[in-house]
């Protein structure tokens, strides 16, 4: 047998090998995830009409094709865009508090400021840990001014409908926050420490350090987490449902997410799988069309230098993406988790 029969051959058993220690994933993964997608998508352009039947009633509840009916009622519906320009009105002011609180937060905590930073770090993370519906419920209780140590004393109410969107963004805020600062700190202990000792040779303090190199070399980090942010706003949902259990004037459609919800359980006309389906897939494609909206351009990998002195000539010659590779070429091993450069 050649010996490029046998290469061959082994190639082939290869490729097999790897199939078949992806299939189990692909398997879940189509079921869990494929499926309810091309399920949701069909039921669509569907809705439950009755049929048959006469002036007393009877007859029966059918699924009938009734193709761009079900989106054209979303789009025609003023309640759907409100509660669009409800969670956008919710991002623009809640995303970047918490995206710079995160940041902050993870800064703190690759310096050498903070002492027992894995104490630090897992009290930052322990609001994500709590269910998203618990720590609504705890917060609600926070904003009734019956039972609030804090609520009946602002001469004003926290679920008013002028207020209640910043009453959420605080309960996000704080849930969120942690998740979003072991992004940045994970990022930012990635970074090679040969940066920051040419730095400190060319005469860095700590301040430009941060804002000249931690900051830049975080701002995939940085695009990752409001990407993230974004698709969880267009999803919001656990805090305005508790909410209005005690704000009873907020409607069953605030977001499109309980307007999703209340359609499904038939509590919106049109109700059904089909008419809800089509609000989810109207949700996705306004999240995805923000997300395109944000991707990096091609001078996001750049990053300028400056010192409090003119840079030596090998550090000038360096200039981004550039002196990152050759850096990169020469690295010792990386820098251990816990260690910090402030």
């Amino acid at each position: 047998m050649s010996s490029s029969t046998m290469a061959s051959r082994k190639a082939r058993h290869e490729a097999l090998t790897g199939w078949l220690f992806a299939l189990p994933f692909t398997i879940v993964f189509i079921i869990v995830f494929v499926a309810p997608i091309i399920e949701s998508i069909q039921a669509g352009f569907h809705k439950q009409v009755a049929e048959g039947g006469g002036l007393f009633g009877g007859g029966r509840t059918v699924e009938k094709f009734v193709g761009l009916e079900n989106f054209q009622d979303v789009c025609t519906n003023p309640a759907f865009w409100q509660g669009i320009r409800r969670v956008m009105l919710f991002g623009v002011f809640q995303i970047p508090i918490m995206i710079l609180t995160a940041l902050l937060l993870a800064l703190i905590l690759d310096s050498y400021l903070v002492r027992h930073p894995g104490f630090w770090r897992l009290s930052y993370f322990l609001p994500y840990a709590i269910p998203g519906l618990v720590a609504a419920i705890m917060w609600t209780y926070l904003y009734v001014p019956e039972v609030s140590p804090f609520a009946g004393h602002l001469g004003f109410s926290l679920l008013s409908s002028h207020v209640i969107l910043a009453s959420m963004a605080n309960m996000t805020t704080w849930t969120f926050t942690g998740y979003n600062m072991l992004i940045f700190l994970a990022a930012l202990q990635a970074i090679p420490s040969d940066l920051y000792e040419a730095a400190r040779i060319d005469g860095a303090s700590g301040w430009e350090i941060m804002t000249k190199i931690k900051i830049p070399m975080v701002r995939g980090a940085a695009m990752l987490a409001v990407l993230l942010s974004i698709i969880g706003t267009v999803q919001l949902f656990n805090e305005p449902t508790v909410l209005a259990t005690v704000a009873t004037w907020m409607p069953r459609d605030y977001t499109p997410m309980m307007m999703a919800y209340n359609t499904m359980n038939g509590n919106i006309s049109p109700s059904g799988a089909g008419p809800a389906s089509a609000v989810s897939i109207m949700m996705a494609l306004v999240a995805g069309g923000a997300r395109n909206d944000l991707r990096p351009g091609p001078e996001e990998g750049g990053l300028t230098w400056h010192t409090a002195r003119p840079p030596s000539p090998r550090m000038a010659s360096l200039t981004a993406p550039h002196w990152m590779v050759s850096l990169l070429d020469r690295l010792p091993p990386p820098r251990r988790p816990g260690q910090s450069h402030w």
